[in-house]
């Protein structure tokens, strides 16, 4: 088994539609590795990688290193005096296996067969006999398993399959665990007839799909199945999802028991947070949250997976991470990243992949060979316009970093120029033209932004991490389409769906990044003209509030002498809010507890104390998260304004942002009965996505007393 790039990133995410793709893989290096974590070379052969990813698919016992290292031997022999030190650079530096202590290992599949989890039927699967499996299994199950692949055990038989037909949108809750942004590819690949109905057109879902489904008919009828009764699921084959289903009515639970579970599972997120950051994907963090919950989050009695994060916790929600989504500490952003390095970046590089992932191009040599391949379709043989596609000009070379790529691009032109041909080619050849272009944009506009001309409170929330997402996925399909080989036409066409929806992404991305460095030129040039002092009582800053739970964030520019109390005021104002909730506002103390604040300090007095983060529990269903930003230089005559957000205002007085999504739901994939009421909830004029600056900046502008912080 080698390393995958799904692993990673799975499948290609857009934030608008999302294009289903098939497995990305990346390839192990060709050529000597270097690895940042532990400062040597690494040169493990392609036959010593798979051995050892071999060793961790089928390890079920804790395991040394010694363990493992005679493993990849047995396999391949090849003298490397540093074997051992790379083995475990690699499991540690790709979170590959848990730690049991310093000496030992245990894999996913030693930890997770066969610990026992909890399924909990719905009622629409109850009422239709059957069972969506989806993304209830993870993180109990191989992710190279998809969920119409796994095998359910009642009584020492097969759990019989069956289809079930519907709009899309009703299969989506099933797979939002995996992440919401990729329950529609999870469909999508749970059939050929799904994928090609996908395929027609990116941006719109099919009318209706057909996915597997449980045939749970007779399973129901012989235990009385009712509502609030579950499964016990416990794992007999981790590697090939197989899985033995055991029915536990409802009252068998005592809610002492229940609640213990639910406390090692809150503790487990939370550590797993703290310890990972965001992780590369939703099911690497609920891996860690079982790991860090302790034997009591792996035992039952259980809350389903579901319910927990659903229903029963407000510590953890759903939150952006740039064009996908994390769970994270419920009422905290997910910070900005300061480059696009590091995000799905495997450990192990070349000396070519270190020179670029230290220029800020985190490529394998695949991509390099697929410029290469680029340059051949084009019948472009001038290695300099090669290379200005690969590293932008923006991005300086050394004269010896530039003479080992060329080096290497030339070398690689002479080797593949012997056997192209552009009759071969032609299929691969204008997507991987289009997709090197767009992997080419984001890095020049990367570079850009990093040159320190802007300062990063102006730019869009998750500048950083967006493009780093489009480079990543941008670069897989280069890899990909580094064969002399065409995949099958479903592929290349997905692949397609997939680059328009990422150019249309890259084009959003653009746009605001290029209002903000707009609106960062007109307030620099007020500066210079109104000649003001920044100093003391007359000192700004960019201040930055998020709705927890729900995608709505404002950026405003307010006074340093501005009380908490105002703040509150404008957070109102920049919502459309009108009531009159009590406001609490507190911030983390030193021993990481809950400190309240004085509703009368000011900006100033929370910079001077090195409070850069704060929340505001807003009334008893809303919570907002601020972030103070940069210092901000007023112009002549400066008035409070909000100068960037997202997203609608949620009413308020709907009832907290869980009620919030599920009416957003209801207006997006409801009945229209459904869409009437929602709209009824909502305002009939409510438009989800849309920011209305101007209402806002007349809203602040029309308070008192705070515009008599005018500038004058």
């Amino acid at each position: 088994m080698q390393w995958r790039r799904s692993d990673a990133v799975r499948l290609v995410s857009t934030g608008r539609r999302v294009a289903p793709v098939p497995n990305l893989e990346l390839p192990v290096s060709r050529a000597l590795r270097f690895s940042p974590f532990q400062a040597i070379f690494i040169e493990m052969t392609p036959n010593q990688e798979d051995a050892l990813y071999e060793f961790l698919m089928n390890v079920t016992e804790p395991f040394t290193l010694e363990d493992v290292t005679a493993f990849v031997q047995m396999i391949e022999s090849r003298r490397n005096g540093r074997l051992a030190m790379e083995i475990a650079a690699l499991i540690d530096s790709r979170n590959l296996a848990f730690h049991l202590d310093s000496r030992k290992w245990v894999s996913r599949r030693g930890c997770f067969e066969p610990v026992p989890f909890v399924i909990n039927p719905t009622r629409l699967e109850l009422l239709n006999g059957i069972l969506i499996p989806g993304h209830r299994c993870v993180p109990f199950v191989n992710t190279n398993v998809l969920p119409h692949e796994y095998v359910f055990i009642w009584k020492g038989s097969a759990v019989p399959v069956t289809t079930t037909e519907g709009p899309p949108e009703e299969f989506y809750p099933y797979y939002c665990i995996f992440g919401e942004e990729y329950a529609p590819q999870y469909v999508a690949r749970d059939n050929p007839e799904n994928e090609s109905a996908f395929n027609c057109d990116p941006y719109e879902d099919p009318p209706e799909v057909s996915i597997h489904t449980l045939d749970m008919r007779n399973i129901y009828r012989e235990t009385s199945f009712v509502p609030g009764d579950r499964f016990v699921v416990r794992n007999r084959d981790w590697k090939n999802g197989v899985f033995e289903l055991e029915k536990v009515g409802k009252d068998e639970w005592s809610q002492a028991e229940l609640y213990n579970w639910f406390e090692a599972a809150e503790a487990g997120f939370e550590d797993s947070f703290a310890l990972l950051g965001p992780g590369l994907s939703t099911e690497e963090q609920i891996a860690y949250a079982y790991w860090y919950g302790g034997k009591r989050m792996r035992e039952v009695p259980a809350y389903s997976l579901e319910d927990f994060l659903y229903e029963k916790t407000d510590r953890i929600e759903i939150v952006p991470y740039g064009i996908e989504t994390r769970f994270w500490f419920a009422g905290k952003d997910i910070s900005d990243t300061s480059g696009i390095q590091g995000i799905a970046v495997p450990p192990d590089r070349t000396i070519l992949e270190d020179i670029l992932f230290r220029k800020n191009v985190p490529v394998s040599e695949y991509v390099i060979v697929s410029y290469v391949r680029d340059a051949l379709f084009r019948n472009e043989r001038d290695i300099s316009n090669v290379i200005n596609r690969i590293i932008p000009p923006v991005i300086r070379l050394e004269e010896r970093e530039w003479n080992i790529l060329a080096d290497y691009v030339s070398d690689t032109m002479e080797e593949l120029e012997k056997h192209y041909t552009l009759f071969a080619d032609q299929s691969m050849g204008p997507i991987r033209q289009r997709v090197g272009e767009l992997h080419t944009a984001v890095l020049d506009l990367a570079a850009r932004l990093q040159k320190g001309d802007i300062d990063p409170s102006w730019l869009p929330r998750h500048t950083f991490i967006v493009l780093s997402q489009i480079q990543g996925h941008a670069a897989g399909v280069l890899e990909d389409l580094d064969s002399d080989e065409a995949p099958p036409e479903s592929e290349l066409e997905a692949m397609d769906n997939a680059l328009d929806s990422m150019i249309e992404t890259y084009g959003d991305i653009k746009e605001f990044i290029d209002d903000a460095l707009d609106n960062f030129r007109r307030n620099n040039l007020s500066v210079v003209r109104g000649n003001t002092d920044n100093s003391g009582e007359n000192g700004w800053h960019t201040v930055q509030f998020s709705v927890s739970g729900a995608e709505v964030w404002r950026r405003v520019l307010v006074p340093e002498s501005c009380s908490l109390e105002e703040l509150y005021r404008l957070i109102q104002a920049c919502l459309d809010w009108k009531g009159s909730s009590r406001c609490r506002f507190t911030c983390e103390g030193d021993g990481g507890d809950k400190k309240e604040l004085n509703r009368k300090t000011t900006i100033a007095e929370l910079r001077d104390r090195g409070v850069g983060e704060l929340l505001c529990e807003y009334g008893t269903s809303w919570s907002i998260w601020i972030i103070l930003l940069s210092p901000h230089h007023p112009g002549k005559d400066e008035t409070i304004r909000c100068v960037a957000g997202a997203g609608a205002a949620p009413p308020e007085a709907i009832g907290g942002p869980l009620r919030f999504r599920k009416i957003l739901g209801a207006l997006e994939t409801g009945s229209d009965a459904e869409k009437q009421d929602a709209l009824h909830e909502l305002g009939p004029d409510f438009v989800p996505e849309l920011f209305d600056m101007e209402r806002c900046n007349r809203n602040l502008n029309s308070m008192n007393p705070v515009r008599n912080y005018e500038r004058k």
